[in-house]
C-alpha cells in the first residue's frame, strides 16, 4: 500500500469508515500515497484506466460496478487470508468466499477462490416505531433479501442477529412465529385497526368475563332475596296473631294478609323459583285460616 493510490470511498459513507478503520488498524493509515473518496463507479473507471492502484467497495455481488470489475483480467480481488481474526476483532463483519470462477467461467476468473469480507447490514428503527409498521418492514425485507446467493442460502436473510443493538420484542416475535396472523388474512390498514381494537377489548374482556359470571348469581340472590322478605313479614304476622290473640284487631291483621298474599302473586320470579312464591301463598291461606277460628 506504500505509495498507491487508494479509493476508500465518498466521504462520510459506510466504505470509507471501514477502509479508514482496517488501514488505522493495520498501521496503513499514513503509509498510503494518497487516500482518495470516490465513488464506486468512478473507482472502477480509475482503477481500469490505471489511475488508482486500489479501491474499497462495499456492494451486493450483482451490483454492475462489481460485476464489471470481476470479468476484467486486468483486476485481482485481493485474497484476504487473515479474514478469521477481522472477524473476531469486528462482529460486524462475516468471511466470505468467492469460488474460482464466479466472476467469468469463459476467463476462469477469478483464478482461485477468493477469500473477502463483507459488513452485516442491520435493519434499525427508532424504539417508539409502532409495532404495526416494524412488522411491515420486516415481511418486506424478508421477501425482498430472503432469496438464494452467492453467499447466502435460501431464507438465511434476513436473520436475527443483533450486532451492537438489541432486537425489538416485534423482532423476535417475527423470527419466531412470523407474522401476525391478522396481517396474513388482512389488508394492513384493517389488520393496524382490528389489533388495536383487541388491545383495547382485552381488558374490558378481563372484567366483563368475571361480572358475566358473578351476575346470573347476583340475580338469584335479589330475587331470594325478595321472596324471604314477604317470607319474614309472613312470620311477624303469625307472631303477633299469637301474641295478640282474640284481643287482636282482626280487621288490620286480615288488611295486612291480603296486602301480603297481592304482593306474593305480583311477583314475577324465573320458574326456578315460582314453586317458592306457590308456598308462600299456601302460608298466606294457612295464617287467615287460624285468623278466622281465632
Amino acid at each position: 500500500m506504500a505509495g498507491r493510490k487508494v479509493s476508500i470511498g465518498p466521504a462520510g459513507s459506510g466504505t470509507s469508515t471501514l477502509s479508514l478503520e482496517l488501514l488505522k488498524r493495520n498501521g496503513l493509515d499514513k503509509h498510503a500515497g494518497q487516500l482518495l473518496a470516490l465513488e464506486p463507479q468512478t473507482a472502477a473507471d480509475k482503477l481500469l484506466a490505471g489511475e488508482i492502484d486500489v479501491a474499497f467497495i462495499i456492494a451486493s455481488w450483482e451490483a454492475p460496478v462489481v460485476q464489471r470489475l470481476l470479468a476484467d483480467e486486468r483486476v485481482r480481488l485481493a485474497d484476504i487470508s487473515r479474514a478469521d481474526a477481522y472477524v473476531a476483532l469486528y462482529p460486524f463483519l462475516r468471511k466470505v468466499t468467492v469460488p474460482a470462477g464466479a466472476g467469468n467461467l469463459a476467463k476462469h476468473l477469478p483464478p482461485s477462490d477468493v477469500t473477502l469480507l463483507a459488513p452485516t447490514a442491520s435493519l434499525v428503527v427508532r424504539r417508539d416505531l409502532h409495532p404495526a409498521v416494524q412488522y411491515l418492514l420486516l415481511n418486506t425485507a424478508a421477501q425482498l433479501h430472503s432469496g438464494v446467493g452467492i453467499f447466502q442460502r435460501a431464507g438465511h436473510f434476513p436473520a436475527a442477529e443483533a450486532v451492537d443493538l438489541p432486537l425489538s420484542d416485534v423482532a423476535i416475535q417475527f423470527y419466531k412465529s412470523g407474522q401476525p396472523f391478522l396481517q396474513n388474512m388482512l389488508p394492513f390498514w384493517m389488520a393496524s385497526l382490528v389489533g388495536r381494537l383487541l388491545i383495547l377489548l382485552i381488558p374490558i374482556i378481563g372484567v366483563l368475563y368475571p361480572m358475566a359470571r358473578f351476575l346470573p348469581e347476583l340475580y338469584n340472590w335479589m330475587v331470594r332475596s325478595r321472596i324471604s322478605l314477604l317470607y319474614g313479614e309472613l312470620k311477624f304476622l303469625e307472631n303477633e296473631i299469637e301474641t295478640s290473640g282474640p284481643a287482636g284487631d282482626g280487621y288490620l291483621l286480615t288488611a295486612r294478609l291480603n296486602k301480603l298474599e297481592k304482593q306474593a302473586s305480583e311477583l314475577k320470579v324465573p320458574i326456578a323459583y315460582v314453586t317458592m312464591v306457590y308456598l308462600l301463598r299456601e302460608q298466606v291461606a294457612a295464617v287467615r285460616d287460624r285468623l278466622k277460628t281465632g
